[in-house]
């Protein structure tokens, strides 16, 4: 019998209107997430001041956008990304892409998204 306290976990699926995110954990030092990018979408172009990211490709084709670089990214490969990096995913094929993201750092909260660029109005004046 362990000593240690065991803390309910639930999983959740995220809907936005590129596609979906499921939280896989949730600790105090990282974060992962399965990330389900729709055909012909694409994520916020973004950067982050209080985690790392790396994104480690499941399934589809990536499109990464990272600083003025252009990756592209399918099964097997992984970026990652700095904190304060710039960086996008885009899905140009015709199937879904999947990619495992964990994330390292100080903060997780979805505030600590910062749009530059947003194809869906939700960059903050």
């Amino acid at each position: 019998m362990s000593n240690i306290e065991e803390k309910p976990f639930i999983q959740i699926t995220e809907h936005r209107p590129w596609g979906s995110f499921t939280i896989l954990a949730d600790e105090p030092d990282h974060k992962v997430k399965r990330i389900v990018v729709k055909p012909k979408a694409r994520l916020s172009l973004q950067r982050h001041q209080q985690r790392q990211e790396h994104w480690l490709i499941v399934s589809g084709e990536a499109t990464v956008t990272l600083d003025d670089q252009i990756l592209t990214l399918t099964k097997g490969e992984s970026v990652d990304i700095a904190r304060g990096q710039v960086h996008r995913v885009e899905n140009k094929g015709r199937d879904q892409l999947v990619f495992i993201e964990v994330q390292l750092g100080d903060y997780f909260g979805e505030d600590d998204i910062e749009r530059l660029e947003d194809d869906y109005g939700r960059i903050k004046k």
